[in-house]
């Protein structure tokens, strides 16, 4: 049996975890063995892994540290071909190869506008973050990004030929999807119909900016009955709930914390909120079009633009702008589109076609089957 590594980071409940394990899903169901290759081994998504994974600890908290272990893995195993996810990853896969000496394939994988990541860092340590791609991604056979903005960047910040990049869409729609949809309401205001239940999903950091998904929903609950929760962890959110506190929205904003199923309380919501202030290609927002429930999302870069195809099956609104995020919510709530023709717009998200995908060109000489 044909085995290929896949290497990450579990810095959390992040939804790039999730993407990674609904990736290696998908490769088990084509018949590949996969070496699970952590760093920092925990995560909430970590379950039970599917038949022919192989879970191996780097034993390791940082991606540097894990070179060694990950030169001795690759000399000893012999994989195929590795898939690094996470720009440290790759960096890390390219320099233990090095060492291992050995004929290994590797794929990067990346989730991130970088540079829009980095706009508020100071111009060296963006220079410290970035410049080194243009040396370290050059051995890289073929990075693959998860939206045609990240590729763009991508492509300006290592130098690579377009030949070695590619667009692959995440493995977002998963067959335990609409199943996991389906479970008890997780909470009493899932279960009412009235007033409508606003929901946001992320880590409680400046990236998400749900400061401003606030002061937005101040606005419509000024305008309207409603009510707003937030699915996620982090250090903002003694900052949110002081900040709900003073516009007087707090008896309306619910934060639960990290959800094991998230699905439960998207399928009850009329409507989805990314209020991000960048993005690669949001998780999030696709799994609420793949449940049909009508979205709203910031135009930042990079990915809202592509999932909601300009604005066709969505508004799209200035980052930062809680005023135009206001009215968008007000009136998608007034007039959402069908279900159906949510669904439609998120079609090529599937696991199967993710997992065909990165097969393709982790292992080209195997060139699997379109789903």
């Amino acid at each position: 049996m044909t085995r290929i590594a896949v290497l990450i980071s579990f810095s959390g409940a992040g939804g790039v975890e999730r993407m990674v394990l609904n990736l290696i899903d998908g490769f088990a169901a084509h018949g590949v063995a996969v070496d699970l290759l952590a760093i920092r081994a925990e995560s909430a998504h970590l379950g039970a892994l599917p038949e022919g994974v192989r879970m191996i600890d780097l034993g390791t908290r940082h991606s540097t540290l894990a070179i060694p272990a990950l030169a001795r893995y690759l000399a000893a195993e012999r994989p195929a071909a590795l898939l690094a996810a996470k720009d440290r990853a790759i960096r890390a896969a390219v320099l233990a190869r090095a060492l291992a000496r050995v004929p290994c394939r590797i794929v990067g994988r990346l989730g991130t506008n970088l540079s829009a990541a980095l706009e508020g860092k100071a111009g060296l340590q963006r220079w410290l973050r970035t410049a080194p791609m243009r040396l370290l991604y050059r051995p890289v056979e073929h990075v693959v990004a998860v939206s045609q903005g990240v590729l763009d960047d991508t492509r300006r910040l290592t130098g690579l030929p377009a030949a070695r990049l590619s667009v692959i869409r995440n493995p977002v729609v998963t067959p335990r999807l609409a199943q996991l949809a389906t479970e008890a309401p997780p909470h009493p205001w899932t279960e009412a119909s009235e007033p409508p239940l606003i929901l946001a999903a992320g880590r409680l950091t400046e990236q998400k900016d749900f400061p401003t998904l606030l002061r937005a929903f101040a606005t419509v609950r000024a305008a309207r009955p409603a009510r707003l929760a937030i699915l996620g962890e982090g250090r903002g959110r003694a900052a949110l709930t002081a900040l709900a506190q003073e516009l007087g929205i707090a008896d309306a904003l619910l934060l639960p914390g990290f959800a094991p199923n998230p699905y439960a309380w998207m399928a009850r919501a009329r409507l989805f909120v990314l209020s991000s202030a960048w993005e690669g290609s949001p998780n999030v927002l696709t799994e609420a079009l793949a449940l049909g429930v009508p979205s709203v999302a910031t135009d930042c870069p990079s990915g809202p633009r592509e999932v909601l195809a300009g604005g066709r099956f969505g508004p799209l609104v200035p980052v930062g702008d809680h005023a135009q995020l206001a009215q968008a919510m007000l009136a998608t709530l007034a007039a959402p589109l069908a279900p159906d023709t949510l669904r439609a717009a998120v079609a090529d998200y599937t696991q199967a076609a993710a997992a065909a995908a990165y097969l393709r060109v982790l292992l080209p000489q195997r060139q699997p089957e379109r789903p």
